[in-house]
């Protein structure tokens, strides 16, 4: 069975879902069912989704007109799409980056592998730069702690961290061995500068 997902940002009327409709119509897909959804794609609760994910079985094709139409980030996504794949459930994206993934064809899993492996390099990537900053720090003789004030080159590398969407929190402060509150004196969860922060970077005009 074809079971189709819709998704728009806003629910105030300035975006409707009838393109989406409309082409996971074209696809085959019985308009009985689509799931769909008028909120943000970064929240866990959207109903439409959680009813969707419930509603598909073994041997049924989850379609979607985009890929960002469904995951709230590429880390959400591709669990998503793992959990469907262990159920024998496949997943086919219609247009956009993501055109050609279509987990019931071995051209499509490659695609999807690809996605999966540049999620897996770009943690690594974060998890890298935060070490060799940590290590440059401490080459300079200063060392993390929860009553030592960052250096700029931490404060940096905070800032960095905490502006990209797959940084883990907790990780990070391990790596700079502070704690939770100590690290939001410094910066935002979006890695915009707070008070310590610009103060240890001479922010202040």
């Amino acid at each position: 069975m074809l079971i189709g997902y819709a998704r728009v940002s806003k629910s105030d009327g300035s975006q409707n879902l009838d393109l989406q409709i409309d082409a996971l119509k074209q696809e085959g897909v019985s308009e009985d069912h689509i799931y769909s959804d008028q909120a943000s794609g970064k929240k866990d609760d959207r109903l439409g989704l959680l009813s969707c994910l419930k509603s598909l079985r073994a041997n049924d094709t989850l379609i979607v007109w985009k890929l960002d139409r469904l995951g709230r980030n590429l880390k959400h996504l591709i669990s998503v799409v793992h959990d469907l794949d262990e159920k024998g459930i496949s997943f086919k994206v219609l247009t956009g980056q993501g055109a050609n993934i279509n987990t019931s064809t071995p051209h499509g899993k490659l695609i999807f592998g690809i996605f999966a492996s540049l999620a897996e390099f770009e943690r690594d990537l974060i998890s890298e730069r935060t070490k060799a900053g940590l290590a440059s720090a401490r080459a300079r003789g200063r060392t993390g702690g929860a009553k030592h004030v960052l250096t700029k080159a931490q404060v940096r590398l905070a800032q960095a961290a905490m502006g990209n969407k797959e940084t883990v929190v907790s990780e990070l402060c391990k790596e700079l061995k502070i704690t939770k509150p100590t690290l939001y004196r410094y910066v935002d969860p979006k890695g915009n500068l707070r008070e310590y922060g610009k103060k240890v970077l001479g922010a202040y005009k």
